[in-house]
């Protein structure tokens, strides 16, 4: 198929045979895994790891970070005691701080050097100076793919990196499992919730959270929702109907039929 393609390309005087194979390597490979992958021969998990690794190179870290309003924060004006409540009832190691505004991150506070200082200081919540244990932030183009971001990673030696705009803005934030996930799928561990805001229900339907991203759909239920417009469902929807529409409203797209159950102010939950 190849070689017809570039010999009708050269009858128009265009050589592309030189500077790019018509399919790249990666293409060929993801052909080959969905061919096996439609007779049998590779399940979906198998598919969906080596696809997953092609992939890295192509999902930018924006469709797959979490979204700031979704960070779990801990803000450095708040008493101490309150600091240390929410740090140590929270599911994650690493948590951002910050002052006066959520913007404005002054560093990452890990869970085991918070419990060394608490220890030192015989339970004292007083003594604990939480800019001094907290680790220097590292902050990533939301333009890095996560080809780059896992290099940058390894050779940074970090697990967590914040996302930010041309503008300086803070967008997200994307940790190392995040982009393992890409790849083998979900790792949920003792802290995890199983509900990944995917509910099947008894008449065939799924009720699907607003912010649950197109690719963990996709991969999911074995779908094939476009996501080169818009990351999350939401998104999508308000993508494709081009407004933000109302609660029990009904759009088809895609070969899907979605219906609102919520909204919350301008945002579909």
């Amino acid at each position: 198929i190849q070689l017809i393609v570039r010999t009708a390309f050269k009858v128009f005087g265009l050589d592309i045979s030189k500077d790019s194979a018509v399919f790249t390597a990666q293409e060929e490979l993801r052909g080959a895994i969905d061919l096996h992958h439609s007779e049998g021969r590779v399940d979906k998990d198998a598919r969906d790891l080596i696809r997953g690794a092609l992939d890295l190179e192509d999902i930018r870290t924006e469709e797959i970070m979490v979204h700031r309003k979704s960070i779990e924060m801990l803000d450095l004006d708040s008493p101490k005691d309150a600091i240390i409540r929410q740090a140590l009832k929270s599911a994650h190691t690493r948590l951002p701080l910050y002052r006066e505004n959520p913007d404005n991150v002054i560093g990452i506070l890990h869970a085991k050097d918070l419990l060394r200082a608490l220890w030192d200081a015989e339970g004292d919540a007083n003594a604990i100076d939480f800019e001094a244990l907290a680790r220097d932030p590292y902050f990533a183009p939301e333009t890095t793919t996560l080809q780059e971001q896992l290099d940058a990673f390894k050779r940074k030696q970090e697990h967590v990196a914040l996302i930010v705009d041309e503008y300086g803005a803070l967008m997200g934030l994307v940790t190392l499992e995040d982009i393992l996930e890409e790849i083998v799928g979900e790792i949920e561990d003792e802290h995890d919730s199983p509900v990944l805001g995917v509910r099947p229900q008894g008449d065939g339907s799924l009720n699907v959270d607003g912010d649950v991203t197109i690719r963990d759909l996709n991969r999911a239920m074995d779908w094939n929702l476009p996501d080169a417009e818009a990351v999350t469902v939401a998104g999508l929807v308000i993508h494709d109907a081009q407004s933000i529409p109302d609660v029990g409203q009904t759009f088809s797209f895609h070969g899907f039929r979605f219906k609102i159950l919520r909204r919350r102010r301008n945002q579909i939950t």
